[in-house]
């Protein structure tokens, strides 16, 4: 799997359950592993998410872009997180919603509009 020169990493309780609400709200790849940091892919993009042990947890804030924003927002919400704002057309063109899960990462999901 080849990384990009910037690759988030979030240390979080229960990476496992954060694995699978990540698979679950942005149809991501990858599995969850617990010898190592979990290698998840979001698009053409790589997500490493490892549990507390070492390292504190240590949350994130992403801007994730997808095919459809509105269907990304209802699995979010549907698999537990709060909205922070609603899907709303913004002024610099992309169609975007935010939501932070139960992990306190912040999820920016957009669309752009053409």
């Amino acid at each position: 799997m080849s990384r990009h020169t910037v690759t988030p990493r979030i240390v979080a309780e229960d990476a496992k359950g954060l694995v699978a609400f990540i698979k679950h709200v942005f149809d991501a790849d990858g599995d969850y592993r617990d010898d190592r940091p979990s290698d998840i892919t979001i698009g053409d993009s790589i997500i490493m998410i490892t549990d507390v042990g070492v390292r504190p947890p240590a949350p994130a804030f992403l801007y994730v872009y997808v095919a459809d924003t509105d269907a990304a927002y209802r699995r979010a919400l549907d698999a537990g997180a709060l909205s922070i704002e609603a899907p709303v057309d913004t002024p610099y063109g992309d169609h975007r919603c935010m939501v932070e899960d139960r992990w306190g990462n912040t999820w920016q999901i957009a669309t752009p509009n053409r």
